[in-house]
């Protein structure tokens, strides 16, 4: 796989939930390069959730198309799932199972055979400094983060989907997690990013998209729109775009 080649190219992208008139997605086209750090930024309701809930195959897009390494989503969503890891705003794992116990049942559920699961199971117990003397329902907020994340890496995806995966932590699990991020990234997976939190764009994200009513306003690396609108900081950039102040309730 080439360093610059595509991971994923979305075209005219259109999504309206049930028994809604208004579009929630309309006419998305969108292009992530693979080894890149993506940040998808807006308020509440921009359509951030949406948008990657229709990249990782949960919601089917009633208008578009959606590729992944070339490979058509809707075609092959059994396949691409294997390479692609997601890690939720909402805590996904078993509340009485430990740490490693909840890694291991996911690792399994993911195909890897014992001694891969074993193996990774303590790499990320070790990397991520979970607390596995507990049930995770014992556990901190900012520790059941860790551990929602430690379960979306743990098959060692090619790309990973982050929805607010920082949301409610304190600082040092805020910084762990952007540190682990940033480590993933380099050894080669691709991340997409979402987040109403601006200054984590700043911190994490070579290349950001700022949605804003169900569509894409801007799209380029942060210098570039920085550079191009002469704003500082990217709330300015929003607030240049939008007209409006930017929410960071979350989203």
């Amino acid at each position: 796989m080439a360093v610059n080649s595509t991971a994923i190219e979305i075209q005219h992208l259109g999504f309206t939930y049930p028994g809604q008139s208004e579009k929630s997605l309309s006419n998305i086209s969108l292009s992530i390069k693979s080894g890149e750090r993506f940040g998808l930024f807006g308020q509440n309701g921009a359509g951030k959730t949406t948008l990657m809930s229709c990249m990782t195959g949960l919601l089917a897009a009633q208008e578009g198309h959606i590729t992944v390494f070339g490979h058509s989503l809707k075609n092959n969503l059994k396949e691409i799932k294997k390479f692609i890891g997601f890690v939720p705003q909402d805590f996904a794992f078993y509340q009485e199972l430990t740490a490693s116990e909840n890694l291991e049942f996911f690792g399994a559920m993911a195909g890897m055979n014992r001694p891969a699961v074993k193996k990774k199971t303590e790499e990320l117990v070790e990397i991520l400094e979970l607390d596995d003397y507990k049930q995770v329902r014992q556990l901190s907020g900012g520790m059941k983060r860790r551990v929602n994340l430690a379960i979306g890496v743990m098959h060692q995806p090619r790309i990973l989907f982050l929805d607010e995966p920082t949301v409610g932590v304190d600082v040092l699990t805020r910084q762990a997690i952007m540190t682990y991020l940033k480590k993933l990234n380099e050894d080669g997976t691709t991340l997409v990013y979402t987040s109403h939190q601006l200054s984590e764009a700043e911190e994490l994200c070579e290349t950001i998209a700022l949605m804003h009513e169900g569509q894409i306003i801007a799209h380029d690396s942060l210098t570039q729109l920085l550079d191009q609108h002469k704003e500082k900081e990217l709330e300015g950039l929003f607030i240049s775009l939008t007209g409006k102040e930017y929410s960071r309730e979350n989203g």
